[in-house]
């Protein structure tokens, strides 16, 4: 699995230790990691980071990517906006679940000030480590895909 992570100022410290737990991760399963910054606690603007992302994964480079700001809220936004982006918001551990069972979203958005290091650890497994069930599920997807097109 191809995943890429990326954040603005508001998500810097937890994108951190996001990423040490998924280097752990990566030691146990084939996951391969791209941070696409920031790389500093300077103010930026997420809906770039969401940008760079995004293109990661409609150019195929990478499968699924997490994105962190400050609430989780503005990344989606900025993130769905993309052609064949699927992001959720969540911060809870059975919708970033069903997100990826039921949606196949394909980017995980929190925010570090809604959501503490124990839960965005748990919202990244759930979210990784959960296939989507097509079926049902699959027709619903292509609806909304037809919403793109």
């Amino acid at each position: 699995m191809k995943l890429v992570i990326g954040c603005d100022h508001a998500g810097f410290s937890l994108k951190a230790k996001v990423l040490e737990h998924l280097n752990e991760l990566s030691k146990k399963a084939n996951i391969e990691i791209t941070d696409v910054g920031t790389y500093t606690k300077d103010r930026c603007d997420y809906p770039v980071i969401a940008d760079t992302l995004c293109k990661k994964i409609q150019s195929k480079e990478c499968d699924i990517g997490i994105l962190i700001c400050g609430t989780g809220v503005g990344m989606s936004i900025a993130a769905n906006k993309h052609k064949g982006i699927r992001a959720a918001c969540c911060s809870d551990t059975y919708s970033a679940k069903l997100t990826r069972m039921h949606n196949d979203a394909n980017v995980l958005c929190f925010g570090e000030r809604v959501v503490g290091q124990g839960l965005a650890f748990e919202l990244v497994d759930n979210f990784i480590f959960t296939a989507f069930e097509g079926g049902k599920h699959a027709e619903r997807v292509k609806m909304i895909t037809n919403f793109e097109n």
